[in-house]
């Protein structure tokens, strides 16, 4: 039974926060990760950001076919990398993010991920703004959708938004639970290739109960994550820096972990209708400085371990 978690969703890692990828500027580096990712059966899925180098999605596909490795997608780095954002009151700002999140779904379909992660722009300081951008998000988000279903030859690729804070670094509209819901729900009433992603990471620095949040969220999930944050100001690590569970002055550890497992379970999460095979479980944890990958990795295997022993 120590392995039950197998029939119930497959457990990935975010590649380019574990490893120094997110710039896209070592393709090398990307693929001899990946590989090295492959080579390890614990882990079932692999998110990538797309590249802008020649010939690399195709390499990444051929290793994660030849082990038997999932793929997901995340748009976030080239959206945040670039200052972009899907709720822009500018319109050329807008779809110049539109725009980058196609180029995230088109990396999707090159090399066979179900699942393209994205997030919102920064939220505002006041109600007004706050609603015209909230239907510009959902506007940009129906587009996608709608673009991810025409590029489609079988299954299209869904879209999955991932709710962050929205009052510490990020700041993002997408944002508050029950916006976030609010959101989902109307998104979900023009397309059906949508839904949410989560993070434990994320939950510290949104000042929110875990278990209230899964509650709230639930009909929406397609797509989970899981990490650390510090959400103490004046702390080493401070903010939406992912460290690995357990780093001092971190809010997440075994107990954290374990308590959004039972939240996710008990609230039927991972029964949702989902794009892939099961639902999708990432480890989004970065190396601090003087930390290594292959060291911080280990580690967040062991803390998943102890969290599902103990469930």
């Amino acid at each position: 039974m120590t392995e039950s978690w197998r029939q119930t969703m497959d457990l990935g890692l975010v590649h380019f926060m574990a490893y120094p990828v997110i710039k896209d500027d070592n393709p090398e580096l990307t693929i001899e990760s990946v590989r090295a990712l492959a080579q390890d059966e614990f882990f079932n899925v692999v998110e990538v950001r797309r590249s802008q180098h020649e010939g690399v999605h195709q390499q990444i596909r051929a290793i994660c076919e030849q082990s038997g490795l999932k793929i997901g997608v995340g748009a976030q780095p080239g959206l945040l990398l670039n200052k972009l954002s899907l709720n822009d009151l500018d319109e050329s700002g807008r779809q110049a993010a539109i725009e980058e999140v196609k180029l995230a779904i088109d990396a999707s379909y090159e090399m066979g991920a179900r699942i393209c992660a994205c997030l919102s722009g920064p939220g505002a300081d006041n109600d007004d703004d706050n609603k015209r951008m909230l239907d510009l998000m959902v506007d940009s988000c129906v587009q996608l959708c709608r673009y991810a279903e025409a590029q489609a030859t079988d299954e299209p690729v869904w879209l999955s938004v991932e709710q962050f804070d929205h009052s510490v670094d990020k700041k993002c509209l997408i944002g508050p639970s029950d916006r976030t819901a609010e959101f989902a729900a109307r998104v979900r009433e023009e397309v059906s290739n949508f839904g949410l992603t989560i993070d434990l990471s994320h939950v510290p620095i949104l000042f929110e109960d875990a278990r209230d949040l899964v509650a709230t969220l639930a009909p929406y999930i397609i797509h989970l994550h899981a990490g650390n944050a510090v959400a103490e100001e004046g702390k080493d690590g401070y903010g939406d820096y992912h460290p690995r569970f357990g780093y001092p002055g971190g809010s997440n550890g075994v107990a954290e972990l374990k308590g959004y497992l039972e939240a996710l379970i008990y609230a039927g999460v991972f029964q949702n209708e989902v794009p892939t095979e099961k639902m999708v479980f990432t480890f989004e944890v970065k190396p601090m400085p003087g930390e290594s990958s292959e060291l911080v990795i280990a580690h967040t295997k062991r803390t998943f371990l102890q969290a599902w022993a103990e469930l």
